[in-house]
């Protein structure tokens, strides 16, 4: 688990958590579990700190959901648990607004991982997918890269897709590029 904290910003009115969640499938409520954590928070405008972590659930990855994002078996052998990195993310996301990508998925897999745990998900959430639909509307579609590509050209290609800390990376770059208008 890596929490880098990039400024020491004094405290701001609002704390926005951008955040993406890799998973082992697309339904939480099959079963399917959270495996990579990336979060970036936004004060003052300002990227301050950020939140990464794999996560070893305890069981095999399907080679199809491997293929998506890349994340193996052996990436997560002895990485930490969810009950040693769920309460450490829960920590980072207090009192923030959660912003996501199709934030409707990620929320629902963090609320059942948090459930699991006892924790409770009360953060208000915000998502740039749908806001993009409705600044950006003659684009081809809405996924998180060609948004990215519109807004920032080339300079993405670096990024891993599917992935959480730079999918999450990019959706701040987003986040913040969409409030300026």
């Amino acid at each position: 688990m890596s929490r880098i904290s990039l400024t020491n910003s004094v405290e701001s009115a609002y704390r926005y958590v951008v955040f993406d969640v890799e998973t082992t499938g697309l339904s939480p409520g099959k079963g399917d579990r959270v495996i990579e954590i990336g979060a970036v928070a936004i004060e003052d405008n300002t990227i301050v700190e950020e939140f990464h972590s794999l996560i070893d659930i305890g069981r095999e990855i399907p080679k199809t959901v491997q293929m998506v994002h890349g994340i193996t078996n052996e990436m997560l052998s002895g990485k930490p648990t969810p009950e040693e990195i769920i309460p450490l993310f829960h920590e980072f996301i207090v009192g923030a607004i959660l912003i996501g990508h199709n934030a409707r998925f990620d929320i629902g897999f963090l609320e059942k991982e948090f459930e699991r745990l006892r924790l409770n998900l009360t953060n208000r959430h915000l998502c740039t997918l749908e806001i993009s639909r409705k600044r950006y509307p003659n684009l081809p579609n809405h996924k998180l890269e060609t948004v990215g590509r519109y807004l920032f050209g080339k300079s993405i290609e670096e990024m891993k897709n599917h992935r959480a800390l730079d999918d999450a990376r990019l959706a701040a770059m987003i986040w913040l590029e969409m409030e300026k208008i």
